[in-house]
Protein backbone atom coordinates (compact mmCIF):
# COMPACT_ATOMS: atom_id res chain seq x y z
CA UNK A 1 0.00 0.00 0.00
CA UNK A 2 1.33 3.46 -0.92
CA UNK A 3 1.86 6.18 1.69
CA UNK A 4 1.98 9.13 -0.73
CA UNK A 5 -0.81 10.68 -2.81
CA UNK A 6 -0.97 10.16 -6.57
CA UNK A 7 0.20 13.75 -7.09
CA UNK A 8 3.22 13.17 -4.82
CA UNK A 9 6.00 15.72 -5.37
CA UNK A 10 9.29 15.21 -3.49
CA UNK A 11 10.08 17.84 -0.89
CA UNK A 12 12.54 18.23 1.96
CA UNK A 13 15.44 15.79 2.21
CA UNK A 14 15.22 12.71 0.00
CA UNK A 15 17.65 10.28 1.59
CA UNK A 16 19.43 7.72 -0.60
CA UNK A 17 20.12 4.21 0.63
CA UNK A 18 23.31 2.22 0.16
CA UNK A 19 23.44 -1.53 -0.39
CA UNK A 20 25.10 -3.54 2.40
CA UNK A 21 26.97 -6.73 1.48
CA UNK A 22 28.06 -9.53 3.78
CA UNK A 23 31.41 -11.32 3.72
CA UNK A 24 30.13 -13.64 0.98
CA UNK A 25 29.21 -10.72 -1.30
CA UNK A 26 25.49 -11.27 -0.77
CA UNK A 27 23.04 -8.48 0.02
CA UNK A 28 22.46 -8.19 3.76
CA UNK A 29 18.75 -7.46 3.83
CA UNK A 30 18.61 -7.24 7.62
CA UNK A 31 21.20 -4.47 7.64
CA UNK A 32 19.45 -2.80 4.71
CA UNK A 33 16.27 -2.58 6.79
CA UNK A 34 18.35 -0.95 9.55
CA UNK A 35 19.63 1.60 7.01
CA UNK A 36 16.06 2.50 6.07
CA UNK A 37 15.10 2.76 9.74
CA UNK A 38 18.06 5.00 10.54
CA UNK A 39 17.34 7.38 7.66
CA UNK A 40 13.67 7.68 8.60
CA UNK A 41 14.61 8.32 12.23
CA UNK A 42 16.96 11.13 11.17
CA UNK A 43 15.18 13.68 8.98
CA UNK A 44 14.32 11.83 5.76
CA UNK A 45 11.16 13.18 4.14
CA UNK A 46 11.31 10.29 1.68
CA UNK A 47 13.63 7.42 0.76
CA UNK A 48 15.09 6.64 -2.66
CA UNK A 49 16.46 3.15 -3.27
CA UNK A 50 18.67 1.54 -5.91
CA UNK A 51 20.44 4.67 -7.11
CA UNK A 52 24.07 4.60 -8.25
CA UNK A 53 25.09 5.23 -4.63
CA UNK A 54 23.46 1.85 -3.93
CA UNK A 55 25.59 0.24 -6.65
CA UNK A 56 22.55 -0.42 -8.79
CA UNK A 57 24.80 -1.17 -11.76
CA UNK A 58 26.30 -4.10 -9.82
CA UNK A 59 22.96 -5.56 -8.74
CA UNK A 60 20.81 -8.10 -10.55
CA UNK A 61 17.20 -7.27 -11.30
CA UNK A 62 16.12 -9.73 -8.63
CA UNK A 63 18.37 -8.10 -6.05
CA UNK A 64 16.96 -4.69 -6.93
CA UNK A 65 13.45 -6.06 -6.50
CA UNK A 66 14.37 -7.46 -3.09
CA UNK A 67 15.74 -4.11 -1.94
CA UNK A 68 12.67 -2.23 -3.18
CA UNK A 69 10.33 -4.61 -1.38
CA UNK A 70 12.28 -4.46 1.88
CA UNK A 71 12.39 -0.65 1.72
CA UNK A 72 8.61 -0.48 1.40
CA UNK A 73 8.13 -2.96 4.22
CA UNK A 74 10.66 -1.30 6.52
CA UNK A 75 9.31 2.20 5.91
CA UNK A 76 5.84 0.96 6.83
CA UNK A 77 4.15 3.98 5.17
CA UNK A 78 5.97 6.46 7.44
CA UNK A 79 7.65 8.17 4.47
CA UNK A 80 7.25 7.76 0.70
CA UNK A 81 9.56 5.30 -1.05
CA UNK A 82 10.94 6.19 -4.48
CA UNK A 83 12.40 3.33 -6.52
CA UNK A 84 15.02 3.99 -9.16
CA UNK A 85 14.25 1.70 -12.12
CA UNK A 86 17.01 2.94 -14.44
CA UNK A 87 18.56 0.32 -16.72
CA UNK A 88 20.15 0.34 -20.19
CA UNK A 89 17.22 -1.63 -21.60
CA UNK A 90 13.66 -0.33 -21.60
CA UNK A 91 12.12 -3.74 -20.96
CA UNK A 92 14.17 -4.21 -17.79
CA UNK A 93 13.17 -0.77 -16.55
CA UNK A 94 9.52 -1.63 -17.14
CA UNK A 95 9.95 -4.90 -15.22
CA UNK A 96 11.39 -3.02 -12.25
CA UNK A 97 8.70 -0.33 -12.47
CA UNK A 98 5.88 -2.86 -12.39
CA UNK A 99 7.49 -4.64 -9.46
CA UNK A 100 7.82 -1.34 -7.59
CA UNK A 101 4.13 -0.63 -8.07
CA UNK A 102 3.14 -4.13 -6.97
CA UNK A 103 5.38 -3.83 -3.90
CA UNK A 104 3.66 -0.65 -2.76
CA UNK A 105 6.28 1.94 -3.71
CA UNK A 106 5.12 5.55 -3.95
CA UNK A 107 7.02 6.70 -7.04
CA UNK A 108 9.57 5.55 -9.60
CA UNK A 109 12.58 7.30 -11.09
CA UNK A 110 14.44 6.70 -14.35
CA UNK A 111 17.40 8.10 -16.24
CA UNK A 112 17.98 7.95 -20.02
CA UNK A 113 19.41 4.57 -21.10
CA UNK A 114 23.04 3.86 -20.25
CA UNK A 115 25.70 3.25 -22.91
CA UNK A 116 23.50 3.48 -26.02
CA UNK A 117 23.54 7.28 -26.34
CA UNK A 118 20.12 7.53 -28.01
CA UNK A 119 18.99 10.82 -29.58
CA UNK A 120 16.21 12.74 -27.86
CA UNK A 121 13.61 10.77 -29.84
CA UNK A 122 15.00 7.58 -28.32
CA UNK A 123 15.14 9.05 -24.83
CA UNK A 124 11.52 10.15 -25.19
CA UNK A 125 10.40 6.74 -26.46
CA UNK A 126 12.18 5.05 -23.55
CA UNK A 127 10.40 7.25 -21.01
CA UNK A 128 7.02 6.88 -22.71
CA UNK A 129 7.11 3.11 -22.35
CA UNK A 130 8.09 3.34 -18.67
CA UNK A 131 5.47 6.01 -17.96
CA UNK A 132 2.80 3.86 -19.59
CA UNK A 133 3.72 0.76 -17.56
CA UNK A 134 2.39 1.90 -14.16
CA UNK A 135 0.12 4.43 -12.51
CA UNK A 136 2.86 5.61 -10.14
CA UNK A 137 4.16 9.18 -10.01
CA UNK A 138 7.26 9.36 -12.19
CA UNK A 139 10.46 11.31 -11.58
CA UNK A 140 12.91 11.87 -14.40
CA UNK A 141 16.62 11.74 -13.74
CA UNK A 142 18.90 14.00 -15.76
CA UNK A 143 22.62 13.33 -15.48
CA UNK A 144 24.45 14.02 -18.74
CA UNK A 145 27.84 13.67 -17.03
CA UNK A 146 27.06 10.08 -16.07
CA UNK A 147 25.31 9.50 -19.37
CA UNK A 148 28.25 10.78 -21.41
CA UNK A 149 26.31 13.73 -22.76
CA UNK A 150 22.84 12.15 -23.01
CA UNK A 151 20.38 14.12 -20.93
CA UNK A 152 16.76 15.21 -21.05
CA UNK A 153 16.13 18.24 -23.26
CA UNK A 154 13.57 20.82 -22.07
CA UNK A 155 11.47 20.17 -25.18
CA UNK A 156 11.40 16.44 -24.45
CA UNK A 157 10.39 17.13 -20.85
CA UNK A 158 7.48 19.34 -21.94
CA UNK A 159 6.17 16.81 -24.46
CA UNK A 160 6.24 14.04 -21.88
CA UNK A 161 4.51 16.20 -19.29
CA UNK A 162 1.80 17.11 -21.80
CA UNK A 163 0.93 13.43 -22.26
CA UNK A 164 1.66 12.03 -18.80
CA UNK A 165 0.31 14.01 -15.82
CA UNK A 166 2.06 11.54 -13.49
CA UNK A 167 5.42 13.02 -14.54
CA UNK A 168 5.72 14.98 -11.29
CA UNK A 169 9.39 15.78 -10.82
CA UNK A 170 12.95 15.79 -12.06
CA UNK A 171 16.25 15.07 -10.37
CA UNK A 172 19.00 17.01 -12.12
CA UNK A 173 22.55 15.83 -11.45
CA UNK A 174 24.17 17.84 -14.23
CA UNK A 175 25.75 20.22 -11.68
CA UNK A 176 25.11 22.85 -14.32
CA UNK A 177 22.78 25.52 -13.02
CA UNK A 178 21.89 26.80 -16.47
CA UNK A 179 20.56 23.33 -17.29
CA UNK A 180 18.75 23.19 -13.95
CA UNK A 181 17.06 26.54 -14.62
CA UNK A 182 16.09 25.72 -18.18
CA UNK A 183 14.59 22.39 -17.21
CA UNK A 184 12.73 24.08 -14.35
CA UNK A 185 11.47 26.83 -16.64
CA UNK A 186 10.21 24.28 -19.15
CA UNK A 187 8.53 22.10 -16.53
CA UNK A 188 6.88 24.96 -14.66
CA UNK A 189 5.38 26.21 -17.92
CA UNK A 190 3.33 23.01 -17.81
CA UNK A 191 2.90 22.47 -14.07
CA UNK A 192 3.77 25.16 -11.55
CA UNK A 193 3.97 22.55 -8.79
CA UNK A 194 6.49 20.38 -10.65
CA UNK A 195 9.22 19.08 -8.35
CA UNK A 196 12.81 20.05 -9.12
CA UNK A 197 15.75 18.85 -7.08
CA UNK A 198 19.42 18.05 -7.39
CA UNK A 199 21.55 15.03 -6.71
CA UNK A 200 23.48 15.26 -3.41
CA UNK A 201 23.50 18.18 -1.00
CA UNK A 202 23.98 21.21 -3.24
CA UNK A 203 21.30 22.74 -1.06
CA UNK A 204 21.81 26.48 -1.55
CA UNK A 205 21.78 26.51 -5.35
CA UNK A 206 18.95 23.98 -5.50
CA UNK A 207 16.55 25.71 -3.12
CA UNK A 208 17.35 29.26 -4.25
CA UNK A 209 16.88 28.34 -7.93
CA UNK A 210 13.43 26.84 -7.57
CA UNK A 211 14.17 23.44 -6.11
CA UNK A 212 11.55 21.70 -3.97
CA UNK A 213 13.82 19.08 -2.40
CA UNK A 214 17.39 17.88 -2.08
CA UNK A 215 18.80 14.41 -2.55
CA UNK A 216 20.89 13.49 0.49
CA UNK A 217 23.89 11.20 0.41
CA UNK A 218 25.27 12.32 3.79
CA UNK A 219 21.98 11.86 5.66
CA UNK A 220 23.29 8.50 6.82
CA UNK A 221 26.63 9.94 7.89
CA UNK A 222 25.90 13.35 9.41
CA UNK A 223 22.14 13.87 9.53
CA UNK A 224 22.31 16.80 11.97
CA UNK A 225 24.68 18.68 9.68
CA UNK A 226 22.56 18.03 6.60
CA UNK A 227 19.37 19.13 8.33
CA UNK A 228 21.00 22.33 9.59
CA UNK A 229 22.24 23.17 6.09
CA UNK A 230 18.76 22.57 4.70
CA UNK A 231 16.97 24.51 7.45
CA UNK A 232 19.30 27.51 7.24
CA UNK A 233 18.87 27.69 3.48
CA UNK A 234 15.11 27.29 3.69
CA UNK A 235 14.98 30.10 6.27
CA UNK A 236 16.97 32.40 3.99
CA UNK A 237 20.01 32.57 6.28
CA UNK A 238 22.39 32.13 3.39
CA UNK A 239 25.44 33.59 5.12
CA UNK A 240 25.42 30.83 7.74
CA UNK A 241 24.26 28.22 5.25
CA UNK A 242 27.19 28.99 2.96
CA UNK A 243 29.65 28.06 5.71
CA UNK A 244 28.07 24.61 5.83
CA UNK A 245 27.83 24.39 2.05
CA UNK A 246 31.60 24.86 1.89
CA UNK A 247 32.04 22.00 4.36
CA UNK A 248 29.81 19.83 2.22
CA UNK A 249 31.83 20.72 -0.87
CA UNK A 250 35.02 19.55 0.83
CA UNK A 251 33.33 16.31 1.85
CA UNK A 252 32.05 15.81 -1.69
CA UNK A 253 35.55 16.09 -3.15
CA UNK A 254 36.52 13.14 -0.95
CA UNK A 255 33.49 10.94 -1.52
CA UNK A 256 33.32 11.30 -5.30
CA UNK A 257 36.68 9.55 -5.76
CA UNK A 258 36.07 5.79 -6.20
CA UNK A 259 32.43 6.38 -5.29
CA UNK A 260 30.70 4.90 -3.29
CA UNK A 261 33.52 3.29 -1.27
CA UNK A 262 34.35 6.46 0.75
CA UNK A 263 30.69 6.89 1.71
CA UNK A 264 30.53 3.30 2.92
CA UNK A 265 33.70 3.90 4.92
CA UNK A 266 32.04 6.94 6.54
CA UNK A 267 29.08 4.83 7.62
CA UNK A 268 31.49 2.38 9.27
CA UNK A 269 33.45 5.17 10.98
CA UNK A 270 30.19 6.49 12.40
CA UNK A 271 29.45 3.06 13.90
CA UNK A 272 27.13 1.79 11.18
CA UNK A 273 29.12 -0.83 9.22
CA UNK A 274 27.51 -1.90 5.94
CA UNK A 275 30.37 -3.76 4.27
CA UNK A 276 32.47 -2.77 1.29
CA UNK A 277 31.40 -2.27 -2.32
CA UNK A 278 31.19 -4.91 -5.01
CA UNK A 279 33.87 -5.23 -7.64
CA UNK A 280 34.97 -3.48 -9.72
CA UNK A 281 34.58 -0.94 -6.89
CA UNK A 282 36.99 -1.59 -4.04
CA UNK A 283 37.01 -0.73 -0.34
CA UNK A 284 39.14 2.25 0.64
CA UNK A 285 42.65 1.49 1.86
CA UNK A 286 43.55 1.67 5.55
CA UNK A 287 45.44 4.91 4.91
CA UNK A 288 42.52 6.44 3.04
CA UNK A 289 40.16 5.43 5.83
CA UNK A 290 42.35 7.29 8.31
CA UNK A 291 42.22 10.38 6.09
CA UNK A 292 38.42 10.16 5.91
CA UNK A 293 38.12 9.75 9.67
CA UNK A 294 40.39 12.77 10.18
CA UNK A 295 38.16 14.80 7.86
CA UNK A 296 35.03 13.83 9.78
CA UNK A 297 36.80 14.71 13.01
CA UNK A 298 37.93 18.06 11.58
CA UNK A 299 34.30 19.06 11.12
CA UNK A 300 33.28 17.76 14.54
CA UNK A 301 31.06 15.01 13.21
CA UNK A 302 32.52 12.35 15.50
CA UNK A 303 31.13 14.26 18.47
CA UNK A 304 28.05 16.02 17.07
CA UNK A 305 26.47 13.25 14.99
CA UNK A 306 24.77 9.96 15.92
CA UNK A 307 27.11 7.07 16.67
CA UNK A 308 25.86 3.58 15.87
CA UNK A 309 22.37 2.69 14.82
Amino acid sequence: MNSAPKNFVPSGLVDCTLTPFDSNNNIDLETFARIVEFLIKHNASSICVNLHLAESLNLSLEERKQLAAVAVEASNQRVPVIVNVSTPGTDHAVELAKHAENSGADAIMAIPPYYWKPPQEGVEAHFRVILSATGLPFIGYNSPMIMDGVGIAPETLMRLMDDYPQFVGLKDASHNWEIFLELGRAARSRNRDFGMFVGTEWVIPSLTLGGTACMSVFGGVAPNFVKRLYDLTKAGNLEEALKLQYIYSELYQTTKVEYPAPTKAMWEIMGRPIGGPRLPNRPVSAARRQEIEALLNKFGFLDSEPQGW
